[in-house]
């Protein structure tokens, strides 16, 4: 007999285990995260609301209602040779920030939608995962990215001593990218060549929009995709908790160190 079966009979006849109010709490965070939960940040949800219950417990009652977040993955690769001036990589792989604005890191993602590419490229702070600035194109041009760095200097107030982290991708090597950052006074870093790990932050966001958005539907058009990709980064930095920042979201987690500063 299938287990959702027997606990739908077994519902019936009374015989109730005691975590059908737990099993409307794990469907309603499910559903209302798109199916991009899976049991352990569901723990922590139901902790934020004040319910106390183990991960493991969770997990077995997720199993037996069918629900688990869904997984795939695709990368884009702008590496053309050195083009330009290759920086160091003072990261190192080194990803921890003790605040806001001391690590961001950036890269370009593509994505195919109804036979044409659409390119995102984000810029992402290593303290707490939150994108500060993104721009969608058609194209993975210069202007892209100089874009996305202009949006991030309105965004945000540098101050110095920022380590802004990358590939080797032509457009980090290009002289104008590599100006804007020096008229700031920030510090450009680089992966290895070929070697995706040195940035890992990125890697994991791309991950995440991908499983958690992308390959969630069909899409009957860019421009519906775009709208929902920009939605998507909202809820990731206002409401999309993460377990390293103790069950808060990015803006969250960051508010709550403000606050203390």
């Amino acid at each position: 007999m299938a287990r959702s079966t027997y606990y739908y009979n077994r519902k019936r006849l009374g015989q109730s285990d005691g975590y059908d109010t737990i099993r409307d709490c794990i469907r309603t965070i499910y559903d209302k995260h798109h199916g991009r939960y899976g049991y352990r940040r569901i723990t922590a949800q139901l902790n934020n609301d004040g319910i106390n219950i183990n991960h493991k417990t969770v997990q077995k009652l997720m199993g037996q209602m069918s629900l688990k977040a869904k997984r795939k993955r695709q990368h884009y690769h702008s590496y053309r040779g050195d083009i330009g001036k290759v920086a160091p990589n003072i990261i190192d792989r080194d990803f921890n920030a003790l605040g806001p604005n001391q690590k961001w890191t950036t890269d370009v993602t593509q994505m195919r939608i109804k036979d044409k590419w659409v390119y995102l490229s984000p810029i992402l702070d290593m303290f707490n995962g939150e994108i500060v600035s993104y721009t969608i194109s058609s194209s993975p041009d210069l202007r892209m990215v100089m874009t996305m760095l202009d949006k991030a200097f309105q965004n945000r107030d540098i101050q110095g001593n920022l380590i802004l982290h990358s590939d080797q991708g032509w457009h980090y090597q290009h002289k104008s990218y590599q100006k804007a950052l020096e008229n700031r006074h920030i510090t450009q870093s680089m992966s290895r060549k070929g070697n995706c790990l040195d940035n890992a932050m990125m890697e994991n966001f791309f991950g995440l929009m991908k499983n958690e958005l992308l390959y969630l539907q069909e899409w009957d058009s860019i421009d519906q995709f775009k709208k929902a990709l920009r939605s998507y980064i909202r809820y990731y930095n206002n409401d999309r908790i993460k377990l390293r920042l103790k069950g808060k979201s990015p803006v969250q987690y960051r508010t709550l160190f403000q606050s203390k500063a």
